[in-house]
C-alpha cells in the first residue's frame, strides 16, 4: 500500500523559527504547509485538514490560543503542539485547558521538538503515524480510524473492512463476488446486492459528491474499484 507522509501546519510569524521548523519537519518526512498569522492559520486549519498542527502563541490578526479555541469550538479535533516563548505554569494549563495536546517552550531543541511531533501523531494514529490519503479523507489500517478533513467519520466494522479491502489495492477492479469474500469471508451468505449497499454508504461517507464518485469507482459490469488521484 503507498502511503502519503503526514501533514503538519506551521503558523508561525518569526519567518527564521517558521523556516527552521519547517526545514527539519521536512527533513523528517513530513509534509509541510505554512501560515504567519493566526487567521491565515485557522484557515488552513480547516481547509487543509492536516495532521498535527504546531502553533505560536504570539502572532498578529488572531494569537495561537485565539486560533485554539476557535477549532475547538468548531469541533476541530486535530491534535495541536504549542510554541510559546510564555513558559509560567499558568500559560500552560491555559493552553492544555483548551485543547492543546503538547506545549514546547521557546528557546527548544530541534531534536526534542521533532520528538514532541512523533509522540502527538503516535498518540492519534498508532505507532507508525502513518496516514492512506484521498481527497480529504485519512484512513489508518492499524487504528482502525478515518477522518474526513478535520472530524472523524464513524464507520461500522463491517463498512471499515470493506473500505480497508477497496484502498488496500488501488486500481484493481473487484467483482462483487469478491468484495463478499474479501470483506465479509467466505462463508458469508449475503448477496452481491449486498456489497452495492456498503458502497452506497462508504459514498455518503467519505465522497465529496457521493451521486459523481472520485474514489469508489463503479467498473459497469464488473464490480467496484478504488481509484487513488495521483500528485
Amino acid at each position: 500500500m503507498s502511503e502519503e507522509k503526514p501533514r503538519v501546519l506551521v503558523v508561525e510569524d518569526d519567518v527564521s523559527i517558521l523556516t527552521g521548523v519547517s526545514m527539519n519537519l521536512r527533513f523528517e518526512g513530513y509534509e509541510v504547509v505554512q501560515a504567519q498569522d493566526g487567521a491565515r492559520g485557522l484557515e488552513l486549519a480547516v481547509s487543509e485538514a492536516p495532521d498535527l498542527i504546531v502553533l505560536d502563541v504570539m502572532m498578529p490578526k488572531l494569537n495561537g490560543y485565539e486560533v485554539l479555541r476557535e477549532l475547538r469550538s468548531r469541533g476541530v479535533r486535530t491534535p495541536v503542539l504549542v510554541l510559546s516563548a510564555k513558559g509560567m505554569e499558568r500559560d500552560k494549563v491555559l493552553g492544555l485547558d483548551l485543547g492543546a495536546d503538547d506545549y514546547v517552550v521557546k528557546p527548544f531543541g530541534v531534536a526534542e521538538l521533532m520528538a514532541r511531533v512523533k509522540a502527538v501523531l503516535r498518540r492519534r494514529w498508532g505507532d507508525d503515524g502513518q496516514v492512506l490519503r484521498f481527497g480529504d479523507v485519512a484512513v489508518n489500517l492499524t487504528t482502525k480510524q478515518v477522518a474526513r478533513g478535520a472530524a472523524p467519520v464513524e464507520l461500522t466494522a463491517q463498512e471499515f473492512k470493506l473500505l480497508a479491502h477497496l484502498v488496500s489495492n488501488p486500481g484493481r477492479t473487484f467483482s462483487r463476488e469478491e468484495l463478499l469474500s474479501g470483506a465479509w469471508g467466505i462463508d458469508y451468505e449475503g448477496t452481491p446486492r449486498t456489497v452495492d449497499t456498503f458502497v452506497r454508504q462508504l459514498r455518503q461517507k467519505l465522497e465529496p459528491d457521493p451521486d459523481a464518485p472520485r474514489y469508489i469507482l463503479t467498473a459497469r459490469g464488473l464490480g467496484y474499484r478504488f481509484e487513488r488521484p495521483q500528485g
